[in-house]
This record gives C-alpha cells, sequence and structure tokens, in this order.
C-alpha cells in the first residue's frame, strides 16, 4: 500500500512538473501566429462561397460543430463538443472574400479567418488565413508542437471537401 502511494505520488509530480515545463516553453513562444492553407474545389466560386457563408449548415458538415445558432447578421454562435464560440464577420465580399472573427474574450484563444476565393480552371481556389493569438502557455505550446497551428483549419477544408466537391 506503501508503495503505491509512492508511485502515484511520484506519477502526479512527474505530470506536474512536465505540465509546468510545457508552459514555460509555451510562454517563450510568440502569442500572435499567422497560418495560411489552402484547397481546390471543382465547383465554382460561387458555390464554395454559398457554402462557407451559409452559417447555420456549419453542423451538416462539420464534425465539430452540433449546431450554430444566428445572433444577427453577422453574428452567429457555433456549438460543439468543446463549449461553444461566437464569430463576427468582419468583411464580406460575396465570392469572393469572408472575414470572421471570434468575439469571445475568453477562450484562451481568439483571431480571425480570412477565406480569400478565386476562380481557378473552371473551380475555385479557397484560401484561408488565420491571424490567431494564443493567450494560454499550455495550449500555444500543443498548437504550436502537437496539434500544428493548421490543424482547425485542414480540418475545415477537409470537410467542405466533402461538402461541396
Amino acid at each position: 500500500m506503501k508503495i503505491a502511494l509512492i508511485i502515484i505520488g511520484s506519477l502526479v509530480a512527474l505530470l506536474v512538473m512536465a505540465g509546468a515545463v510545457l508552459a514555460l516553453i509555451g510562454s517563450r513562444l510568440p502569442r500572435h501566429h499567422v497560418a495560411t492553407c489552402s484547397q481546390h474545389f471543382a465547383s465554382p466560386p460561387a458555390a464554395v462561397y454559398a457554402a462557407i457563408h451559409d452559417f447555420a449548415s456549419y453542423g451538416k458538415w462539420r464534425k465539430d460543430v452540433k449546431r450554430v445558432e444566428l445572433l444577427s447578421a453577422t453574428r452567429f454562435r457555433e456549438h460543439g463538443a468543446r463549449g461553444s464560440v461566437t464569430y463576427e464577420v468582419m468583411e464580406d465580399v460575396a465570392g469572393r472574400k469572408l472575414v470572421t472573427r471570434i468575439v469571445d474574450l475568453d477562450l484562451g484563444y481568439s483571431g480571425s479567418w480570412t477565406h480569400e476565393l478565386e476562380p481557378d480552371g473552371g473551380g475555385t481556389l479557397l484560401r484561408i488565413t488565420e491571424n490567431g493569438e494564443v493567450s494560454n502557455p499550455l495550449f500555444r505550446f500543443l498548437s504550436r508542437f502537437v496539434f500544428g497551428q493548421t490543424a482547425t483549419m485542414d480540418a475545415y477544408l477537409a470537410a467542405l471537401r466533402h461538402y461541396v466537391p
């Protein structure tokens, strides 16, 4: 029994120390980052734009979104397994550009996505640029070295690719 408690105590101490080291490394990383991903679609820009602009339908094609609550003409809230996030449309040029930003201030991360659509050989090239800020040092470490700063955009583009060919 005594040995089991020593082992458990040692494991807990090791985990706490590892978390502290990761947070220390994360605190040395820049808070702000810019990351870009792109995807070609066979569909024309109007079809791709219609899909990304129809916020209410996100739950149909994105696995990470359970439902979307439309708050106003320029605000919506995504509800998913990890909680909810409120977004605001900052710029909207039909068929060409859509810029959204996170409104919530208490998530540990914030930023904006700029969707740029270009005609490309009868289809569309969609480029997403994330201007992000990660305030939580542990999450900063994880997003930089474990998940990757493009993981969310990659998943979004893959889901959109299945929804809009």
